[in-house]
């Protein structure tokens, strides 16, 4: 065990070129569980949230307001077929990024503010055992049960990501007692500079398609940058 690095990939924009939410949202509709202009109101809440105007906690809401009413057996049905429609937009570089990692025998974790259940298709495609999201609120508390749209615990978001992955390694890798600092190599790849408490946390900083706040950091500090 004392050789292994700990490998952590952001989800949108990152592992992926695209947001995973808007995608639920676009199959949502093609399956017929939201309105034609849901896809309209999502963007616009995505900008409102870039913007500052709107929480993660009204954009988690959005993403699970389609499946309080659906049974379990349903939901899981139809993030089987997501999983299926997304497959071929894998970038071919980020799935051999991870394996990478994975050949070097690197812990390698999805660490998102995505809610799980849009996430955990994307960490199934990638071959990545461990995913650490937002979690849903569900109305009987058990995970198999109806989103109530507020999120569990703490959203797996800016400084939150920090302290999710340290509540993390502390429960799976208790010999690694030092959390992140036990690690002789660590990486976090992200695109958003809402996720600079995390960067600055690993050994090796890496942004992706930077936004403009994150990749003049990355330039000023001397990340390796990812086009």
């Amino acid at each position: 065990m004392s050789g292994m690095n700990l490998a952590l990939f952001d989800l949108d924009h990152t592992l992926i070129p695209f947001d995973s939410g808007m995608a639920w949202t676009q199959f949502l509709v093609s399956m017929g569980a939201l309105p034609a202009d849901a896809e309209a109101r999502y963007l616009e809440s995505c900008q409102r949230y870039v913007a500052g105007t709107l929480d993660i906690h009204a954009i988690h809401r959005a993403g699970m307001a389609a499946l309080a009413g659906i049974p379990a057996l349903l939901r899981a049905q139809w993030a089987r077929e997501f999983e299926s429609r997304m497959a071929a937009r894998l970038p071919s570089t980020m799935i051999a990024l991870v394996r990478r990692h994975q050949n070097a025998g690197d812990l390698c974790v999805i660490v998102t503010a995505t809610s799980r259940l849009i996430a955990e298709p994307f960490a199934r495609l990638f071959g990545m055992d461990h995913l650490l999201a937002t979690e849903a609120a569900t109305a009987d508390g058990s995970p198999q049960g109806a989103p109530t749209g507020e999120i569990a615990g703490l959203p797996c978001y800016r400084e939150h990501k920090v302290t999710r992955v340290r509540q993390w390694l502390a429960e799976s890798q208790p010999q690694r007692s030092g959390g992140l600092a036990a690690f002789a190599e660590s990486w976090f790849y992200s695109d958003s500079a809402n996720d600079l408490p995390l960067l600055e946390a690993v050994s090796n900083p890496v942004a992706v398609r930077p936004d403009a706040r994150l990749r003049a950091h990355a330039q000023r500090e001397g990340w390796p940058v990812i086009d």
